[in-house]
């Protein structure tokens, strides 16, 4: 019989929708078979997310982490590596990353941790704390992956982390998923809004602080104020569900534009939903790299996103997009109508968008990167 391919065990909080998560799922999905088998431990659960999964024999093993600090997990984790024998231990941002102990323990010969964004409770990497554990735990570590230059920055002057341990991986973009659409709209599934000659915004992601849905709200009702013409052809789209969901209906309710947003909350038809975008804004607080900047970029939209984190390596300004203070709702409401009123701007943004992505960001480039990595076992 012949001798299998090494496992890489990967550890992440939870398997569920996000752009980690995602990112995961792609490369699982794209790395030969003949060179890794793979393994998923979530800390927490997995969800419906998993079957997006499409290679066979991934296994997936749920931990049920208590909140806070878990004795019991890391119990659990060494002697599940201990049985496991994996040639890679690969964790995930600052959730997971205090595994990498039991990975040393278990005596697994490769230890990586991917920094993907920031935590939501340190956005911007300013945690003493944090940045203490990741150089305590960057002793047993043998890679770090940081997804942008700003972490590779922030890894190695805040942190203290050697050059010679970091290796930065952008993300990639799945293009057989992410495309343009071709001819007339199709509507997606259970979207109320009538679109026949209007435009529509969208965004996607989960809705919590850090992603900061609320200001692209603040900006689309600032817009309709400040614009009759913007009022009666834009429309918005906020796809995730999260605490503020309920925050952003509220608002639209009392400014009388509920009518004109759609909030589906969590969906898994993606690709299809963005297609029917013909403009993506990404209104966050903080961010590594972003996929579904990536995703909208494949997808042929152009990108009105913040100047934070990864945000400015994937917008070029004015060439495939604009970028906008964080927060800022009154520039981010001026970036809306800038694209909703010039018909020939944003073609030209989305045709640039496109060619960016097709052309900087592939996806089997990302996987012959982390491939690099691992082969170092």
């Amino acid at each position: 019989m012949s001798e299998q391919p090494p496992l890489i065990v990967h550890i992440i909080y939870r398997l569920g929708v996000g752009g980690l998560e995602n990112g995961l799922v792609n490369l699982i999905n794209r790395m030969s078979s003949d060179s890794y088998r793979h393994a998923i431990i979530c800390l927490t659960d997995s969800t419906d997310f998993s079957k997006r999964i499409r290679r066979p024999g991934v296994a997936i093993y749920e931990i049920h982490k208590k909140p806070g600090q878990d004795g019991e997990s890391f119990v659990k984790v060494y002697k599940l590596l201990k049985q496991l024998k994996p040639a890679v231990v690969h964790t995930r941002n600052l959730a997971a990353i205090e595994y990498q102990l039991c990975a040393f323990l278990a005596g697994v010969p490769l230890r990586v941790q991917g920094e993907h964004g920031w935590d939501v409770f340190d956005p911007e990497g300013n945690n003493v704390k944090y940045r203490w554990l990741r150089f305590l735990m960057g002793l047993i570590i043998h890679c770090f992956i940081p997804l942008s230059q700003q972490l590779q920055n922030y890894l190695q002057m805040k942190v203290g982390i050697p050059v010679k341990k970091i290796t930065r991986i952008c993300n990639g973009v799945d293009t057989e998923l992410f495309y343009p659409r071709e001819g007339q709209r199709q509507m997606p599934e259970n979207c109320p809004l009538q679109l026949e000659n209007k435009l529509l915004i969208g965004t996607v992601g989960r809705m919590h602080g850090v992603k900061d849905q609320l200001t692209l709200v603040k900006a689309y009702i600032l817009a309709c104020q400040e614009s009759a013409v913007f009022a009666d052809k834009a429309r918005l789209a906020l796809i995730g569900d999260g605490p503020l969901r309920e925050l952003a209906v509220n608002l639209l309710e009392k400014h009388g534009l509920v009518e004109n947003v759609w909030l589906p909350g969590a969906c898994h038809n993606i690709p299809q939903i963005m297609r029917s975008f013909d403009v993506f804004v990404l209104p966050s607080k903080a961010e590594g790299i972003s996929n579904t900047i990536l995703e909208a970029m494949a997808t042929g939209l152009p990108v009105i996103a913040t100047r934070v984190g990864g945000n400015p390596e994937l917008v070029v300004d004015e060439t495939t997009g604009l970028l906008v203070e964080k927060e800022n709702a009154p520039a981010m409401a001026m970036a809306l109508q800038a694209l909703i009123d010039d018909n020939a701007k944003r073609r030209q943004f989305a045709q640039a968008a496109l060619q960016r992505a097709r052309r900087e960001f592939s996806i089997d480039s990302m996987v012959a990167r982390y491939q690099a990595v691992y082969d170092r076992h």
